[in-house]
């Protein structure tokens, strides 16, 4: 059995996935004009309050957010991260909605955006002719394939 022929399957880390959720619900908080508190964070991503206080510890320490007692500010890669994040879930909405005529499925969406590289989220924008704004109405992060469309 050649091994190059078989499928590879591919196991993505639980962690990251939580990483990225957590950017990208503080990114959002943000994008909406409010103040990042560890309440809004918790309703947000449905968890209890001492779990968002652990994990704001640990991107604190991975250099992804600053959090003191003054709150919590995203840093220059935890934004960038935050709004990938945000890209990929809502051309994918787009997809979904306007491509695919299918229903948006929020959970699938979310299942997918952590696997989106770079590549393949600049062509999905492509293709979908760089949507500025996702079924909801809410603003697409642009990325480099825009400033060249």
């Amino acid at each position: 059995m050649d091994i190059l022929n078989d499928e590879i399957l591919f196991v993505g880390t639980a962690e990251a996935e939580h990483v990225e959720m957590y950017l990208k619900a503080i990114w959002h908080i943000k994008e909406r004009g409010e103040d990042v508190k560890i309440s809004t964070i918790a309703k947000m991503l449905n968890v209890r309050q001492p779990s968002v206080v652990q994990m704001l510890k640990k991107l604190n320490t991975k250099e992804l957010v600053h959090y003191n007692k003054a709150g919590v500010k995203l840093t220059e890669e935890g934004q960038r991260v935050g709004a990938s994040m945000m890209r990929n879930s809502r051309l994918l909405e787009v997809l979904m909605e306007s491509a695919l005529k299918v229903e948006i499925d929020e959970e699938m969406v979310c299942g997918i955006e952590h696997h989106m590289n770079k590549q393949f989220t600049d062509a999905l924008c492509t293709m979908l002719k760089h949507p500025r704004k996702c079924p909801h109405d809410h603003d697409i992060p642009t990325g480099e394939c825009c400033k060249s469309a």
